[in-house]
């Protein structure tokens, strides 16, 4: 690797690229975190979709994969077995974690006192500033073109508010796909690039055909919009049939669609018919939107479930960043990393060399 892609994040996480793999629910799995972090990324795991009782098993895979704990894990405190996460995080000492709703102090605390990074990330310049607060070690600032839960500003004025406001490794997400991507995201003062997507629409993606095949079908950027309806925040996702229901629908027809999906797939979300009655006659007292925002944000995972493993792509959601929409072909991580650290470095040598007067 040369001194142009050297940077605080290779040094810190070990890695031979400054790209990050990010944690997406139900795709980043061993296998993907195995195949980022043996072509030079830096995997996370998806902590917050991989079930209790085979966390420690996916973690052990990695390890043994790859000869060390040289990848992180991200959950959210929020999730059920968030005190797992921890302990595991802790008891094999992984390089990293990554969350959003973030850890308070004193387990951040435990984390340092083990070694481990705390790398949270954020939408917005304020929450940027929070975590550094809280103790986070580098900070992943995420712009409204990312997928998923985003804020509203783009990665070109998130990043530098961000770097001028923290004293810390900043890595910058939302748009980065191309080697270009990466250049300009260094030369701006970043430490590095994480990116979603373009992982996921990779060949170790363990994403069901008929999914991947829809992500690659979009050419229009427009196409991957922001809507509220799911869950009442900001989220990136490629348009479908699903939205569009839950979008035209009333508020009292939102929590039928979100009752409904959940009574399909009850097995999964746990949600019993007792507690389904109970939401249906709470709703004839307080509000219907407020309520179908609340189960739908539980039954999540399961919509998420459907498209990312069950390959059924109109009946959930496919968070997506923008950039899905320049992506015609699935390659390998190890020809997307080794394209783009080649890519960057010859823009990243061009702009250090002076023009011929």
């Amino acid at each position: 690797m040369s001194d142009y892609l050297s940077t605080a994040l290779t040094q810190a996480l070990g890695c031979r690229y400054p790209i990050v793999q990010t944690a997406m629910g139900w795709v980043a799995d061993a296998h993907l975190v195995i195949a980022s972090t043996q072509a030079g990324a830096f995997g996370f795991l998806a902590g917050a979709t991989i079930a209790a009782d085979q966390l420690e098993g996916e973690i052990q895979r990695v390890i043994e994969a790859t000869g060390g704990s040289n990848f992180g894990l991200n959950f959210h405190m929020f999730q059920d077995n968030a005190a797992q996460c921890v302990d595991l995080a802790i008891e094999y000492r992984l390089r990293a974690v990554s969350y959003g709703r973030g850890p308070d102090r004193q387990t951040i605390d435990r984390f340092k006192r083990a070694g481990v990074l705390c790398i949270p990330t954020v939408g917005a310049l304020k929450h940027a500033i929070k975590a550094v607060e809280l103790g986070a070690d580098m900070v992943t600032v995420q712009g409204g073109e990312g997928g998923g839960h985003t804020g509203g500003v783009p990665s070109t004025i998130l990043l530098p508010q961000v770097l001028d406001a923290v004293q810390v490794p900043v890595i910058a997400a939302g748009g980065y796909s191309t080697g270009r991507g990466l250049a300009s995201a260094l030369a701006c003062g970043a430490a590095g690039v994480a990116m979603g997507t373009r992982f996921l629409m990779t060949r170790e993606s363990p994403t069901p055909v008929a999914t991947l095949e829809r992500y690659l079908k979009v050419n229009d950027p427009q196409q991957i919009r922001v809507t509220t309806a799911v869950d009442g925040m900001r989220h990136r996702m490629i348009e479908n049939a699903f939205i569009n229901r839950l979008e035209r629908a009333t508020a009292f027809g939102r929590l039928r669609i979100a009752l409904g999906s959940a009574w399909q797939w009850k097995q999964q979300t746990g949600m019993s018919v007792r507690h389904m009655l109970g939401v249906f006659a709470q709703s004839v007292k307080e509000d219907p939107g407020a309520l179908s925002q609340t189960v739908m944000a539980a039954n999540q995972p399961v919509l998420l479930q459907r498209s990312m493993v069950d390959g059924v792509p109109d009946e959930g959601i496919l968070p997506s960043g923008q950039v899905a929409a320049a992506i015609g072909e699935l390659k390998s991580c190890q020809q997307v990393i080794e394209e783009m650290a080649q890519e960057a470095e010859r823009c990243l040598r061009a702009v250090s060399t002076p023009y011929p007067r």
